[in-house]
């Protein structure tokens, strides 16, 4: 066996130690009864040419011939496919972690229309990154995809700092049902503590009962402390109506996400 399949280098440095690769997987799927028409359909090449790789697996002692159209992979054979993969995996690691990493895009609204390679500035509004053709703002990019206003594009080639405060969380705390449930909360304060927030997020059905009663307008509704939580790192005041039961997971969450928080409570 040549090119590769004993000098250890990976089957992707060479066509023909890929496809006795390939090759051989498909023997090890299929043993002891090979077609070698199958194993031609599936990887994409003749039959003759299956056969011609058969026979210098077989004199290389990575599979072993029984009969008619019955092969085997022999431990060597193994023994190579694990190694080979072995440097595949290693190999995908690295271009996963230290290529495709360093090549970091991120995605934001085009404020205007946006060609492929343009200069742009970055801000965020309203919690949603937005770009802007031109180097006029503290933080820029480079666009790799085109866009028409409204539409998403795809930034990378950062720099500068993005300007922008961070939000806060204000959890109400509203009691269980056993305590009185949203009958027991003060609706008019709700309310007036919700409408200085830019989202209102409910958890748990005596929440969603408080917001109803307050005649307030949900924006999350079923809401985990990691959404929250993401809302106010993109620069968001969140109001959330919170279960009391709920408050110590809610708040160990959004300690743990370093979001800043405060916790009131609004009783009748």
């Amino acid at each position: 066996m040549t090119d590769g399949a004993h000098d250890g280098t990976t089957v992707l440095q060479s066509k023909r130690s890929a496809t006795q690769y390939q090759i051989l997987i498909e023997i090890a799927e299929r043993q002891p009864a090979v077609s070698q028409q199958e194993i031609a359909d599936s990887i994409g090449i003749t039959s003759q040419a299956v056969s011609n790789y058969l026979q210098d697996l077989v004199e290389n002692e990575f599979v072993q011939k029984h009969g008619r159209g019955r092969y085997e992979v022999t431990k060597e054979g193994v023994d190579w496919l694990i190694t080979q993969t072995t440097d595949l995996r290693e190999f995908v690691d690295h271009v996963s972690d230290d290529v495709i990493g360093e090549v970091e895009i991120e995605t934001a609204i085009a404020t205007t229309a946006i060609e492929d390679g343009q200069a742009v500035s970055l801000t965020m509004r309203d919690g949603v990154l937005h770009a802007t053709p031109g180097e006029a703002g503290t933080a820029t990019a480079v666009a790799v995809s085109a866009a028409e206003a409204g539409r998403d594009v795809g930034i990378t080639d950062f720099d500068g700092v993005l300007e922008y405060d961070l939000g806060a969380v204000t959890i109400v705390s509203i009691p269980p049902i056993r305590d009185g449930g949203s009958g027991d909360v003060d609706h008019a304060a709700v309310a007036a503590e919700a409408r200085d927030h830019d989202l209102l997020a409910v958890s748990g059905t005596e929440a969603v009962a408080t917001a109803h009663a307050a005649d307030l307008d949900v924006d999350i509704q079923f809401a985990t402390a990691a959404a929250v939580a993401e809302a106010a790192t993109k620069g968001l005041d969140v109001c959330l109506l919170a279960v009391a039961d709920d408050l110590a997971g809610l708040t160990d969450t959004l300690r743990n996400g370093d979001a800043a928080f405060e916790i009131v409570e609004y009783d009748d």
